[in-house]
């Protein structure tokens, strides 16, 4: 039996590009909610869940690093996926003809130079192939779709304008995760480690705590914050680190980081991909 790789949206979605280009031979399990792409891998419907963790143009995706640390799941590899963004419409359709577009609330923002300059209003839709979908099972001209060009194949829509993002680097990063964690130290490039921790209630705690990464030479390339149960008194911090926890300094680093910290949780341990190197070989 195929594995099934799990993702948030409906077959044509971008979650399921990054499926089709990083685990070309899982079947795609699209999935209403990220919260559901979740629960299917916990319980065994699918293998692996592609989950979208933040876009180059519109930044972290809500609620998703909250999401995360509760699941049970362990992150075994990341993804990139260059957005080209598609004005899809009806098949007897023009550009001239458009008036709304529907797209996803994250989508919106990546594209709206474009639609500002062509008079169209933007109108949120739960996902950007159900957006597709919409207007291909309806008949009005007027509407058309932001999404893949893989969703104007699957619901027979036509490309209206291609790759309208604001951004030509417009890129969003999915991380790969797994009921099982995978520690081999494996692919081209250095070893990520995601984890997250929370400082104890004293003085200087995050600074203390960060100062181990700087004077053992451990490149940190994320540290973010968030709150825990709605408490503005409770937070969090999700990081993430150039290097394996079996490396001398990152060991170093780490147990430094734990005398700090009152919560301490690798969330998991993959290889940097390919286009994170290209991204910044581009800047």
């Amino acid at each position: 039996m195929t594995a099934k790789i799990a993702f948030q949206g409906e077959l044509g979605a971008y979650g399921h590009q990054a499926c089709a280009e990083a685990r070309p031979n899982y079947d795609p399990l699209p999935c209403a909610t990220f919260d559901d792409a979740i629960e299917a891998v916990r319980k065994g419907e699918a293998d692996l869940g592609m989950i979208a963790v933040e876009n180059s143009t519109y930044g972290r995706v809500a609620d998703v690093h909250s999401l995360l640390p509760e699941s049970g799941l362990h992150i075994v590899d990341e993804a990139f996926v260059r957005v080209h963004i598609n004005l899809l419409g009806l098949p007897d359709a023009r550009v001239d003809d458009i008036k709304t577009a529907l797209g996803h609330v994250v989508i919106l923002p990546q594209c709206a130079g474009y639609l500002r300059e062509h008079g169209i209003r933007g109108q949120v839709s739960s996902d950007n192939a159900r957006a597709a979908r919409d207007v291909a099972s309806g008949d009005d001209r007027t509407v058309a779709a932001l999404a893949s060009e893989l969703a104007a194949d699957i619901y027979g829509l036509k490309i209206l304008a291609r790759n309208i993002e604001d951004h030509d680097r417009n890129t969003t990063r999915f991380l790969i995760m797994s009921r099982e964690p995978d520690y081999k130290k494996r692919g081209k490039h250095v070893m990520m480690t995601s984890f997250v921790f929370r400082v104890r209630n004293i003085p200087a705690a995050l600074y203390k705590a960060m100062g181990g990464f700087a004077t053992n030479g451990v490149n940190m390339t994320k540290l973010e914050s968030y709150m825990v149960g709605g408490h503005f008194t409770a937070t969090q911090f999700y990081a993430e680190i150039e290097g394996h926890p079996d490396d001398r300094n990152v060991q170093l680093a780490l147990d430094e980081l734990d005398y700090f910290t009152d919560h301490l949780h690798v969330m998991g341990v993959y290889p940097s991909a390919t286009r994170r190197h290209e991204i910044t070989r581009d800047k």
